[in-house]
């Protein structure tokens, strides 16, 4: 996606814990606690300003670091994220119980429903069966503690926590009319015809477009590497500056 970014903007792409290259051997898989390690690479990095962005779970990520960093973080991105009714605002604890019961007993058929969920009508089923494959491979119990961590997540009270513009790229035919109701008073929310809720890998060019107009902190890309070390582990932290 890098490659299709504007000329002269950095990019700081973290591989969250247990995503990607990253390791870590943490008790506490809270978004806030992903959200501190991004924090502490920004501050790591001398950042002064930036555009945060997240895919997916990572747009909750990215709203927390603009909770704790409100005087660098002058804009949210959120990817494909924030608008899953079923998954982002806080959930009861019966339904959070449900919910992490059914992954916990049943992982792969949950992930399924992940994938469907995420895939408008028409996506390519060899496609769905790509992500479902790799995402059911998630190291454990990382992957199950994250998604817990998601599933207990409190967005509405960190929306009203968080004093920056918050934009949400959603895939035009996955949006609810009641997420729109719900947040159009919070989140500007902009439909885009880019595939399925993997996007930013299934049309690169158009994601490069999408954040294109700010810098931003998203994903993960193979130009230049640092490693950070926190307190459970390490975080791969990919340096990217497109060319001037």
């Amino acid at each position: 996606m890098t490659g299709h970014l504007p000329d002269g903007y950095r990019v700081l792409a973290v591989d969250l814990a247990e995503h990607g290259e990253s390791r870590s051997t943490r008790a506490v898989w809270t978004v806030e606690e992903f959200a501190r390690d991004v924090a502490a690479v920004l501050e790591a990095q001398s950042v002064t300003t930036a555009v945060v962005a997240g895919h997916s779970h990572g747009a909750a990520v990215a709203v927390e670091v603009g909770r704790l960093l409100p005087g660098t973080v002058s804009h949210v991105v959120a990817l494909d994220g924030l608008y899953y009714l079923s998954l982002f605002p806080a959930q009861s604890e019966e339904q959070a119980g449900a919910l992490m019961g059914m992954f916990r007993d049943e992982f792969p058929t949950a992930v399924r429903g992940l994938v469907e969920g995420g895939s408008p009508a028409g996506t390519d089923p060899a496609r769905k069966d790509v992500y479902f494959q790799k995402m059911v491979r998630v190291r454990q119990p990382g992957g199950l503690r994250a998604f817990e961590g998601l599933v207990r997540w409190d967005m509405d009270a960190a929306l009203r926590e968080t004093k920056q513009p918050i934009t949400v790229f959603a895939i035009r035919d996955l949006v609810a009319r009641e997420a729109f109701d719900r947040y159009a008073d919070r989140l500007d929310i902009v439909l885009v015809d880019l595939g399925s809720h993997h996007f930013p890998v299934e049309a690169p060019r158009g994601h490069g477009e999408t954040t294109g107009r700010r810098p931003v902190l998203t994903g993960r890309n193979a130009h230049g590497q640092a490693l950070r070390a926190c307190p459970h582990g390490v975080v791969r932290v990919w340096d990217v500056r497109c060319a001037a």
